[in-house]
């Protein structure tokens, strides 16, 4: 069987469990270690200098830790480094965490417990979410679907068959970087520029592979597939952000609802422009519609990633 595929498997079996060294969460560490180490001078181009320094390592870092993760298991045994293979592999992917925390976040609106709900929405979003009324916590939750569809599962999938393990890991300590220092507020203007920067290089493809296999999965899911493909390339542009937008506005086009609109970074407010067109009202079913196109999508990435790489390994044996 592919490993990818077991990667993937695993990673709808298992999630992301608490109890055991996430290398995510290493990752995080090093990061915050280095940030409050080099992010102390007034200068920008300081500011900047250690910030690119601080990405770059950190970068480094894992590549060459993942790589001789799988090359020492590997010389134990080939089993034990297909199992490292694996479980490498496994921990980029996000699709089982995206389910449970969407879950997390209906099931506190089906109560309605909004306290319940916006708590459990503040751990998949960086935006303040202590005021958002019901409404706006179904939007945010629908927008961090379509957003972690393309950088918690299309990219790393991309990853995976362009260069395994190693890549993906590298590129999710990318998008680690990005989600803790690649902000435009006084702290990390400067220091997370090359965060920022790098995380729109990284997934400016899988974006737009997410932008063409939502609308699929819309019409597989029995939504407005066509909507979906039309919204996505009306709107998948008018964000700052060169990719974020065109997952969500893919999304909104297929969910028939508007997304966007004025958000608040730690009390920052952020004025987004909106994507779609509200052709339905705002329920709590819009979530799991929303969940169930992404896994279909990550299905569908699956999918034509294997026949790729199967169709360049009969290529190469001709």
């Amino acid at each position: 069987m592919d490993l990818i595929l077991i990667s993937y498997i695993a990673d709808f079996v298992f999630g992301d469990p608490q109890w055991y060294p996430h290398p995510v969460r290493l990752m995080g560490r090093l990061i915050s270690f280095l940030e409050r180490t080099l992010n102390g001078s007034e200068h920008k181009t300081i500011q900047r200098f250690y910030g690119a320094v601080t990405v770059l390592g950190v970068i480094a870092i894992s590549g060459i830790c993942a790589y001789v993760i799988i090359e020492l298991a590997t010389k134990i045994h080939p089993v034990v480094g297909k199992i490292a293979w694996i479980f490498l592999a496994y921990t980029t992917l996000a699709t089982k965490d995206l389910v449970v925390h969407t879950r997390a976040v209906r099931q506190m609106l089906a109560i309605n417990d909004i306290e319940g709900a916006r708590k459990k929405l503040s751990l998949m979003v960086g935006r303040d979410t202590g005021k958002l009324s019901q409404d706006e916590v179904i939007s945010a939750t629908v927008e961090t679907v379509a957003e972690s569809t393309t950088d918690g599962i299309i990219a790393p999938l991309l990853y995976l068959f362009l260069g395994g393990p190693v890549l993906a890991v590298m590129f999710k300590t990318v998008s680690t970087l990005d989600s803790m220092i690649g902000h435009k507020d006084e702290r990390y203007l400067y220091f997370g520029w090359c965060a920022a920067k790098i995380d729109d290089i990284a997934n400016f493809i899988p974006a737009r592979i997410a932008g063409l296999l939502i609308p699929i999965a819309a019409l597989f899911s029995g939504k407005d597939s066509v909507k979906s493909l039309r919204i996505m390339f009306r709107d998948g542009k008018k964000q700052d952000s060169p990719n974020s937008a065109i997952s969500e506005a893919a999304m909104s086009g297929a969910l028939g609802v508007r997304l966007g609109g004025t958000c608040s970074y730690s009390g920052r407010i952020v004025e987004h422009p909106y994507l779609g067109e509200q052709r339905r009202p705002i329920s709590i079913s819009l979530i799991k519609e929303a969940i169930t196109i992404s896994v279909v999508t990550s299905l569908l990435m699956l999918a034509v990633g294997i026949l790729f790489k199967q169709a360049v390994i009969h290529l190469v044996r001709l």
